[in-house]
């Protein structure tokens, strides 16, 4: 699979879902996509400005052609006693089951967790009962998974923020861990972190994965600051071969042309005919955030 042209990654593209209000911190976004016998799904974030519910809800929707998507599930933040929901991962397992891996922020606090809902169906995820998988610590708070299964085994990229000091929680690596199931995972160590004086400074947090052997690639959100928090670009990073991966180029990969150029969280899926289509979260004009779409050749 390339890696996606920036030329067209922003002109082509469409926009998939819309945030409910026009406005900054209003936003609809953090996609996560399956492409199951001919059928689209398509999970994501629906967040309202802090201080008005921040993310409230994660929702799983589904589209013929992978741009007019409905919506089939929902599941608020109460459904997991969190404060606020992030970008959820979507899963079809190789026994055919699925899987949603919840961001939920701990109330009252600077933790994060990461919780799992499994059934047979999608729409039978809105009746699981939630678990959680990675449960971060007093230091460490764990969200925003990204995972894959490399026909042995199950890989886990997730953003890891420390707690140390409540002004900075911000900050974040990329740790790596491994399971036999998708559920008990190994933490293996850093897969990423920040160059210092770079564009990628303050943090980085994987968005997707392409997995193939010792040519896989990853494209990641960065920032330089704590004030680029939310409007993180993205970079393109490559394994180095012994499990983690380095920071490729000298600055963004891709970006919104809307100040402070916000493009984030994207996720791909590859295509028969070589292509690929990706889905992505960018800053509009207006300062709000939508899910976007764009088919790219191969």
């Amino acid at each position: 699979m390339p890696v996606p042209d920036a030329n067209r990654f922003w002109a082509d593209a469409e926009t998939v879902v819309a945030p409910e209000d026009p406005r900054w911190g209003a936003w609809a976004g953090g996609p996560s996509v399956q492409l199951v016998d001919g059928t689209w799904w398509l999970a994501y974030r629906l967040r309202r400005p802090v201080g008005e519910g921040r993310g409230y809800a994660n929702v799983v929707a589904r589209s013929a052609d992978g741009v007019r998507f409905t919506e089939v599930l929902r599941l608020g933040k109460d459904d997991f006693a969190a404060e606020s929901l992030e970008r959820p991962a979507l899963v079809y397992t190789p026994e055919g089951r699925w899987r949603l891996y919840v961001s939920c922020a701990t109330p009252g606090t600077k933790h994060w967790r990461v919780d799992l809902v499994e059934a047979g169906t999608v729409e039978g995820l809105g009746a699981a009962t939630p678990r959680t998988v990675l449960p971060g610590s007093t230091t460490a708070a764990v969200k925003d998974p990204v995972v894959r299964h490399d026909g042995d085994q199950w890989h886990l990229w997730a953003s890891v923020h420390p707690l140390d000091d409540p002004a900075a929680t911000d900050r974040m690596t990329t740790e790596h861990a491994t399971s036999a199931d998708g559920g008990e995972w190994t933490w293996r160590g850093t897969a990423l972190a920040g160059s210092p004086g770079s564009w990628d400074a303050r943090g980085v947090r994987f968005a997707t994965v392409v997995l193939a052997g010792p040519r896989t690639w990853a494209l990641y959100d960065g920032r330089a600051t704590a004030g680029e928090n939310w409007e993180e670009r993205t970079g393109l990073a490559v394994s180095d071969g012994n499990g983690g991966f380095r920071a490729a180029g000298n600055g963004p990969l891709l970006q919104s042309p809307h100040l402070p150029g916000g493009l984030r969280y994207a996720d791909v899926v590859a295509l028969p005919d070589g292509g690929a289509r990706w889905f992505y979260e960018a800053t509009r004009a207006d300062g709000a955030h939508e899910l976007r779409t764009v088919l790219l050749p191969s």
